[in-house]
């Protein structure tokens, strides 16, 4: 899957890290920033989202589209389809521009909309990855985890440099009895949850 990274994907993959790179050197404004994950926690999730069992693949908090290529490199080893909401207009722009030049419209769905007006359709979910606007993370949660397939995982970003936000919600998952979870030290930390 990392080993042979169709040219598309990668060239928009390094594009949109150089874009980020400059972003946040140059004091962009938070909401105008890509914000994305590094490469190393693509890999991550991609290579959870490829183990992850039969179901619905999906993504809240699209941005610019980073994050969905390496899904879509799971997907389309899985042969399935990944659903990504994102809300901003600006960012819903920048992700089809992403998704067209690196040729993975086949294999993903932009919903441009608020996930949170979605996410009660999402049934059998196999994989969700949660990068959104940290205020949200609770109420996700809360609609992702029945919607999950037995072995379902979600991973949300964040786990760590935004702990104080997110503390109520990281207590919840590490508490709940109805996944496993753990807080990974990659990245800004991901909280991986399965489901029992």
């Amino acid at each position: 899957m990392f080993h042979d990274i169709p040219q598309t994907i990668l060239a928009r993959m390094r594009e949109l890290e150089q874009i980020d790179l400059r972003d946040r050197a140059d004091g962009t404004s938070r909401m105008k920033r890509l914000r994305q994950i590094p490469s190393g926690v693509g890999r991550f999730i991609a290579l959870l989202a490829a183990a992850a069992p039969d179901g619905r693949c999906i993504e809240i908090g699209t941005s610019a589209g980073y994050s969905t290529l390496w899904l879509a490199l799971a997907c389309r080893v899985t042969g399935r389809k990944v659903t990504t909401f994102e809300i901003l207009d600006e960012k819903v722009e920048l992700a089809r521009a992403t998704f067209d030049a690196a040729g993975v419209n086949d294999v993903v769905e932009l919903v441009h909309g608020d996930a949170l007006n979605y996410l009660s359709e999402c049934k059998n979910i196999g994989f969700c990855f949660l990068d959104a606007e940290k205020e949200i993370y609770d109420r996700c949660y809360e609609m992702v985890v029945p919607c999950m397939v037995q072995g379902g995982i979600l991973v949300a970003d964040n786990a760590i440099n935004h702990q104080a936000t997110l503390q109520p919600m990281l207590d919840r998952a590490l508490r709940d009895e109805r996944v496993d979870a753990i807080i990974v030290p990659i990245g800004n930390g991901e909280l991986v949850c399965r489901k029992r």
